[in-house]
């Protein structure tokens, strides 16, 4: 942990003035009177009247969105809600439930895998970044073209590996269709950042064949809507959790320990013959 500025290690008053009182501005319970979120009461302003997503966002950046937004977000956890086992955070979960573990456990371990640089909402602050500053460098001049061609992570094939255009296992994304036309029923029109999100996807396509994933046009819209990129992390950050539910529910409804298991055979070792544990010293 690094010491706030100008703080040496022998000055405690950093922690002394905040020793036993936890300070927020999000609200909180005042028994007897209400449950108070950023000035809403939430059982008089909010239940019954906001959605879940709504309040979700509420939660996590301080301000209550309008409803069309909290449904096209409430879209986008369904577009990340795959019932598939196959699919690392979901396979976790079904281990889990497979070990019978608590529901919460299962769930929550599902969801942790899905804290990655390759997949899910692990890379929503990398790609909300990515195409921040795209757009700031687009505004500078610079092409679409020559942001992919400086984009200095690849393959070794060349392909640029951007967060938010490629896929570990597919090309292109069913899924950003989708969401386009979730935003077009609200009435949402595309924004300077996902008009670059466009056209870097056209270079893309044009010279690698890989096209927008869905955390792309996710973050390019989200960014879009004023987030900034840590707000866009927070707001996704459970974004795997209904295809987790699934596959550990679905694991529970089958006897104990049956889950994908492996013979010793079917793992490819590459590591040292067996040897004689050496002798105790």
């Amino acid at each position: 942990m690094s010491l706030p500025p100008q703080l040496k290690k022998t000055d405690t008053s950093f922690w002394d003035e905040r020793r036993g009182i936890i300070r927020t501005e999000k609200g909180g319970w005042v028994i007897g009177e209400a449950v108070y979120n950023h000035g809403y009461s939430m059982m008089d302003d909010l239940v019954g009247t906001a959605s879940f997503f709504q309040v979700l966002l509420l939660n996590a950046t301080g301000r209550l969105p309008e409803r069309r937004l909290a449904d096209w977000l409430e879209a986008l956890f369904i577009c990340l809600s795959w019932p598939d086992a196959r699919i690392w955070c979901n396979q976790i979960s079904s281990l889990a439930g497979t070990m019978r573990t608590s529901p919460v456990a299962g769930v929550s371990a599902g969801i942790l895998a899905s804290d990655s640089r390759m997949y899910g909402p692990g890379v929503a602050v990398a790609g909300s970044e990515f195409i921040i500053a795209g757009l700031r460098n687009k505004l500078d001049g610079i092409t679409a073209e020559q942001i992919v061609a400086g984009y200095p992570k690849r393959r070794a094939d060349g392909t640029p590996v951007i967060p938010g255009f490629v896929r570990p296992i597919a090309s292109g994304d069913e899924r950003v269709e989708a969401m386009e036309k979730v935003a077009t029923d609200l009435q949402f029109a595309n924004g300077d950042h996902l008009a670059l999100a466009y056209e870097i996807e056209e270079v893309m396509i044009n010279k690698y064949n890989e096209g927008m994933n869905l955390l792309g046009y996710a973050a390019a819209f989200l960014c879009d809507q004023k987030f900034s990129a840590f707000e866009i992390s927070c707001i996704l950050s459970t974004w795997v959790h209904s295809g987790t539910h699934a596959c550990f529910a679905e694991a529970t409804q089958n006897p104990p320990e049956s889950f994908f298991p492996l013979h010793c055979s079917d793992i490819d070792y590459r590591g040292k013959e067996a040897r004689a544990v050496p002798p105790r010293q």
